[in-house]
Order: C-alpha cells, then sequence, then structure tokens
C-alpha cells in the first residue's frame, strides 16, 4: 500500500468528523419540517415573482430577501439545500445586470453572508446553474461587501450546498 493513500487522520483522537462538527448547527427540526420550511419560502418567492411579471414592477427585491431567509443548515437536508440554491439562482437570473449593485447594497451583512454562499454553491455546480450570472454576482458582492464576506463564507462551517 502506498503510504500516500493511507488517512492519517483516522488515527488521531482529536480529529473531528463531519457529522460531529455539523451536529451542533442542528435547528431541532426533522429534515420534513426544514423540506416544508423550504417550500412555503420557495412558494413566497414564486408568489413575489409572479407580481413582478402580472404587474411589470420589482417585487424582486422582496423575493431575494425572502429567498435569502433561514438557509437550511445541517446535516441530512440535501433536497431542501438543493432547492433552495435553485430557487435563489432563478430569482437571481431575474436581475438586469445593472440593478445588481443596487440590490446588494440595499441587503444587510447576513443577507449578503448567505448570498455568497449560495453564489459559491451555484458555482460549484456549473452543469446546473448559470456560472456567468454567478460570477457577475460574484463581482458586484465583493465590491460592496469587501473580500471578508469571501473569508466569513469559506470559513463558516454551516453551508447551504
Amino acid at each position: 500500500m502506498s503510504w500516500r493513500k493511507i488517512d492519517i487522520d483516522q488515527y488521531d483522537e482529536d480529529a473531528y468528523t463531519q457529522d460531529e462538527i455539523l451536529a451542533e448547527f442542528e435547528t431541532g427540526l426533522s429534515p420534513e419540517e426544514v423540506n416544508n420550511a423550504t417550500q412555503t419560502r420557495n412558494t413566497d418567492v414564486r408568489n413575489f415573482i409572479s407580481r413582478l411579471i402580472t404587474c411589470h414592477r420589482g417585487d424582486l427585491n422582496n423575493a431575494l430577501i425572502r429567498a435569502l431567509e433561514d438557509p437550511p443548515y445541517g446535516r441530512h437536508l440535501e433536497a431542501a439545500k438543493t432547492e433552495s440554491t435553485k430557487m435563489i439562482a432563478e430569482v437571481l437570473n431575474m436581475f438586469r445586470a445593472g440593478d445588481i449593485s443596487d440590490i446588494v447594497k440595499s441587503l444587510n451583512h447576513e443577507q449578503q453572508n448567505v448570498l455568497m454562499k449560495y453564489i459559491y454553491a451555484g458555482l460549484s455546480k456549473p452543469e446546473l446553474y448559470n456560472s456567468s450570472v454567478l460570477l457577475t454576482w460574484h463581482e458586484k458582492l465583493t465590491e460592496v461587501a469587501g473580500s471578508g464576506c469571501i473569508v466569513r463564507v469559506m470559513t463558516d462551517k454551516r453551508t447551504v450546498f
């Protein structure tokens, strides 16, 4: 056996597993309850989008803010995380490039951090999401929130993908 293929962390008593790390972020809700909450949030976002289509004016800001609320953190929530990421990507695709800076400025720091998490979640799956749109959002978000937003997302153990 090659020494490069040995997992030396298995012999370390102080090494944490992914489940141990994520266990502290559990919400206490079952995966079904989290999925129901995600579906409710997605329905609200779709209602904002339908108002945009019927009224020819923007409820996109409210749709984005609602989509960023209460992201699914924790273990065994892959379905909720996937649905949330799809909804965020759908909302981000509806904005014009010129409006992105204004909406990013209107978000608070927590919403900016969550948005950056979803952007990275989308960029990790280029076969599913439009990377060009996500990179435009990443650029504008970094201009407004600074590189600290990237650092906070990269160091946070709570992920949305």
